[in-house]
């Protein structure tokens, strides 16, 4: 059996099970259970906490598994990123009181509280600032206003939770983070059932992206209609029984398609639809 690891709570949870559940594997827990086992696809699902994960995979216990970036750098382990999810999108940012002056160069001799140390004692390493770093396991952005640390380095997702404790945030973005998948070194991709979830987990990720519009339009028009609908490499045309017609299919970004029906539309397309893509392979 594969072994998958998935956070078993936390933000990334939810949208991990929902990914793979579409991406066709059983993954969906109805208590707290360790392990699900998907008899069809022989993968083993674990559910374990976030911050775990890329040590269970680093250490080679577990096959490959879902985390957040933010938290496999944290961990130090030596693991790489197979594919990103796009999802559990955040910034690690450092923050301060909002009537503050201070800034990261001026961090030296302050107090950074922080639930992810290595990053943080990475980033003034390389500034040169030698700081103490107060290691939490959550509710950081209090700590300022306990008196426990001087400055935060934590997550960012709106910033409002930020705003609501009367801080702002400070420098450059130290890290960049979402949902990723991971293993131990990229030999796993000789592994067929790795290899298969790989191209599963693609082809939704590109169909949560996409959608399919379909129309029909004058083959005098068909030109100017298909620069608008370009598709990812060619739009489909079909014949119509009706003279001087043709049907058009094309893959279009779904943010994009009101615009794109409103530019069919004035062209001179009728017929216009666009529909959802449950899931492809490109």
């Amino acid at each position: 059996m594969l072994q998958v690891a998935i956070p078993n709570k936390g933000a990334l949870a939810e949208d991990a099970v929902q990914l793979l559940k579409e991406a066709g594997y059983k993954c969906s827990r109805y208590g707290r259970e360790l392990v699900v086992t998907d008899a069809v696809n022989e993968i083993d699902f674990v559910f374990l906490r976030p911050r775990d994960i890329a040590l269970y995979v680093g250490n080679g216990i577990i096959d490959i598994g879902i985390t957040g970036r933010d938290l496999m750098v944290d961990s130090m382990a030596d693991v790489v990123e197979l594919l990103p999810l796009n999802f559990g999108h955040s910034k690690f940012r450092y923050a301060v009181p909002k009537d503050s002056n201070l800034t990261p160069d001026k961090f030296d001799g302050l107090r950074i509280a922080t639930s992810y140390p290595n990053i943080v004692a990475k980033d003034i390493a390389k500034m040169g600032i030698k700081a103490t770093l107060v290691k939490l396991d959550g509710a950081v952005e209090i700590s300022i206003r306990l008196g426990v640390a001087d400055a935060i380095a934590d997550v960012v997702e709106s910033g409002r939770t930020l705003v609501e404790a009367g801080l702002k945030t400070v420098g450059d973005i130290l890290l960049e983070s979402e949902a990723v998948l991971i293993a131990r070194n990229k030999d796993v991709l000789n592994n067929h059932k790795i290899e298969l979830m790989l191209a599963r987990l693609r082809g939704i990720l590109v169909a949560r992206e996409y959608a399919m519009v379909e129309y029909d339009v004058p083959q005098n028009l068909l030109e100017a209609a298909c620069a608008v609908t370009p598709g990812l490499e060619s739009p489909t045309v079909s014949p119509l029984n009706k003279p001087g017609w043709v049907a058009v299919v094309a893959m279009i970004k779904r943010k994009e398609a009101n615009q794109i029906m409103d530019q069919l539309y004035e062209i001179g397309a009728r017929g216009i639809i666009v529909t959802d893509i449950r899931t492809c392979r490109l």
